[in-house]
């Protein structure tokens, strides 16, 4: 049976996460939003020393014994809510906040238990972990099979070849303390998908370089980096799961860390799409306008049909969300539940922050509200960690039970 409910300790750091991101993210939101490259250093520091705050809330982070600390028994489905909390206060400050990141969700999904204990443990020293995953390349973005960085085994060590870009947190994660990234690259360029493998390169290792950042259209206030990988050696170890090419099982091992990764970026949407609801929820009543969910359909006004409509998409998307967050912590296969989620949220947030911009009109429109940028970092949601038109075709296959050959 499935099951939202949560310890009261894990609904009251839910709380805690919600003060946050009403009190600490919204006042600075627009000033970061428009100071792109600038980092929120005081707020970090706050974040650092908020109860734990940096070292527990780490998407796909460190394994917790069963009953050991908040949300572990349902690790995933706390990430998840957490995620979505804290997405209502800023997308791109959530972003830019100190954890093992997505970096840390493919170590969760493809690591041995001991890489997962070494690359996600505790904190040294209290310096935050800052963790981010690069897949996307100049010439490959939604055809994760076409990557062409090589990984090429030296002895003891891997040597790393080729260029990513738009990587979420890359330039945090590759020159600050404790950071690292998890670098997706070929083994065997003849194998095809099934010589796709994940490395763990940690920052500052010579031969990864930063060469630029890049200016968006919304998350501002996170970094999203290109990197270059010239001969970069990280040692043997290094790589996630089995160096061995298995031509049966294709790049499974690998992809499995989307299925992970992709509720976070659905829960990341529901929490903007959240944010753009409240507002508007609230907005009309100031203005003495009530939704009348019990009239029938043909009585409601314009207005009325559109708000109910938002609510019933994100509500949707969040129960599609937290079924596939929930099933990972079951130790179910979710693949196609991830890409569910990941499609229905994206879309969903994309029409319902446009959908509250028309409502507000003008007012939603101008800078004087936080509207605009709500729909500037929705689409996002849409497209990293596969499209919405790579997760339809995902569920399609996975529904029709067709290969990648099959349907494409």
């Amino acid at each position: 049976m499935i099951d939202f409910e949560f310890e009261p300790q894990v609904i009251e750091r839910l709380k805690l996460y919600h003060t946050i991101a009403e009190q600490m993210m919204r006042p600075i939101s627009r000033e970061y939003d428009e100071r792109e490259h600038e980092k929120p250093w005081q707020f970090f520091e706050t974040m650092w020393s908020a109860a734990g705050a940096a070292a527990e809330f780490q998407p796909g982070g460190r394994e917790k014994k069963e009953g050991a600390g908040v949300g572990a028994r349902a690790r995933n489905l706390y990430t998840i809510a957490t995620t979505e909390e804290l997405t209502w206060g800023d997308a791109g400050l959530f972003l830019s906040i100190p954890n093992a990141g997505l970096g840390g969700a493919a170590i969760a999904a493809a690591g041995t238990p001991e890489q997962k204990q070494r690359f996600l443990g505790p904190f040294r020293g209290g310096k935050p972990k800052w963790g981010a995953m690069a897949i996307t390349e100049p010439g490959c973005g939604s055809d994760s099979a076409a990557i062409t960085t090589t990984a090429v085994r030296d002895g003891d060590e891997w040597v790393i070849n080729g260029t990513k870009i738009f990587c979420t947190s890359g330039q945090m994660a590759a020159e600050k303390s404790e950071g690292f990234i998890v670098v997706w690259a070929t083994l065997d360029k003849s194998a095809g998908r099934a010589g796709i493998k994940s490395f763990v390169v940690p920052h500052g290792t010579p031969g990864m370089t930063v060469v630029r950042v890049e200016n968006k259209l919304g998350i501002r206030a996170s970094d999203t980096a290109m990197i270059v990988f010239d001969n970069c050696r990280v040692p043997f170890d290094h790589i996630l799961g089995s160096p061995e090419i298995n031509r049966e099982r294709g790049f499974k091992d690998v992809m499995a860390t989307f299925d992970a990764t992709r509720p976070i970026v659905a829960a990341m949407a529901i929490g903007v799409g959240r944010a753009a609801l409240d507002f508007v929820r609230d907005f009309l009543n100031q203005q003495k306008i009530a939704i009348r969910y019990g009239a029938g359909l043909y009585r409601l006004t314009a207005a009325e049909r559109d708000f109910i409509e938002m609510e019933v998409q994100l509500k949707a998307a969040r129960l599609l969300t937290w079924r596939a967050a929930w099933m990972l912590d079951a130790g179910r296969q979710n693949s196609l539940e991830a890409s569910m989620a990941k499609a229905k949220a994206g879309l969903a947030v994309t029409q319902i922050t446009q959908k509250a911009i028309e409502l507000l009109g003008p007012l939603g429109y101008s800078r004087r509200m936080l509207l605009e940028k709500w729909m500037r970092d929705a689409k996002i949601n849409d497209i990293f960690e596969g499209t919405q038109q790579i997760n339809l075709l995902i569920v399609a296959r996975r529904i029709l039970g067709y290969s990648s050959r099959e349907l494409s």
